[in-house]
């Protein structure tokens, strides 16, 4: 099936090259098709997870979930997106008109640019390249600063105080998060996400680096502000938090990007720790597919078991236990490399 994918790649190429194009214009031409599939697919896995996440809650919350609109309730989400869209407009009198705006509609760039490296199927990414994951982790760092903008610009007083949570966790949760990976980048010597896929072939790193792992699931749920993390907009206390005083089509933006960060999320873990596209059998993008899928359904299950957990107490666990742990599984990673090259160098393994 990658192979499908990748002469359908092909004969848009030929067709685009057809024009007369150079080799450059015809490369950039590629880049812009893909970028609108992967943007067609990301909007489509919106609709899918916003659904899932709603029957999700409804079984740990033992209800039925949305079972009206459409079968079994799939149709709610599309109800929604009109309602969403017929409401009125509103922009608060006091606020930064600029800032409040720009926010809604560049909280999903970042996210969108993150999907552009990773490999969906062996061949099957935007751009392979040779810093995909620290790029990756450049981009998504921006997420932050545009949240900020959102609480600053609104000139509310409970979308500040979210916008200045969001910065204290996500800059925090963000050093153990790029630390999690360093145990993977010190055994391929790699930053590019398909080498590092090629690395898995024969074991997935969860087996190697399940410290890491754990340290990923759990400072990446806290850098996408999903519950028991989701501080930033903690209904009880901060109305919405950062996104309180946006409503119609600029509140569908905050909301769609949520889930996209979550697919992201799943998708570079899987990619990272659970072989990406390797597995028996079944074609290389529909292992992906499985595995990135698995990692959505353990967030939403996290999300609707655990109760929010209090600021002081998610500070404390970044800078006291999850940072400690994320440099020890480091130093522990240095180590057995080296054991395992002297071994090797003297003959014994």
């Amino acid at each position: 099936m990658e192979n499908f994918f990748v002469n359908i790649a092909g004969l848009i190429r030929d067709l685009i090259a057809g024009f007369g194009l150079n080799a450059v214009l015809v490369d950039l031409a590629m880049v812009v098709v893909k970028f609108v599939a992967v943007l067609v697919f990301v909007l489509l896995n919106v609709v899918v997870l916003v659904y899932m996440e709603r029957r999700v809650a409804g079984f740990f919350q033992e209800r039925l979930g949305p079972n009206r609109v459409g079968p079994q309730g799939s149709l709610q989400l599309v109800m929604d997106i009109f309602k969403l869209l017929s409401k009125e407009d509103i922009v608060p009198a006091g606020a930064d008109k600029f800032v409040y705006k720009a926010a809604a509609y560049a909280i999903f760039v970042p996210t969108i640019l993150v999907y552009m490296v990773i490999p969906f199927g062996k061949g099957m990414n935007v751009i392979d390249l040779n810093l995909g994951l620290f790029y990756i982790l450049a981009i998504s760092s921006v997420t932050t600063l545009i949240i900020f903008m959102a609480g600053w610009g609104s000139r509310n007083k409970y979308s500040l105080v979210g916008g200045m949570r969001a910065i204290a966790q996500m800059v925090s949760y963000e050093i153990p998060y790029v630390f999690s990976f360093l145990g993977v980048i010190m055994l391929t010597g790699s930053l590019k996400m398909s080498t590092i896929v090629e690395a898995q072939q024969g074991m997935w790193f969860i087996v190697l680096q399940p410290i890491a792992f754990i340290v990923f699931l759990i400072a990446g749920n806290a850098e996408i502000n999903r519950g028991p993390f989701d501080l930033p907009e903690g209904e009880q206390e901060l109305v919405a938090g950062y996104h309180t005083e946006y409503t119609a089509g600029r509140f569908a933006m905050f909301y769609m990007a949520e889930y996209a960060n979550l697919l992201a999320m799943a998708a570079i873990g899987a990619t990272v720790f659970l072989g990406g596209w390797h597995g028996p059998w079944l074609p290389g993008w529909l292992w992906f597919f499985i595995k990135m899928y698995a990692l959505v359904f353990g967030q939403m299950w996290v999300r609707w078991t655990f109760p929010r957990i209090r600021i002081d107490h998610l500070m404390h666990f970044n800078w006291k236990v999850l940072l400690p742990v994320s440099l020890a599984n480091i130093v522990v990673t240095g180590i057995a490399i080296k054991v395992y090259q002297m071994v090797r160098m003297m003959g014994w393994w």
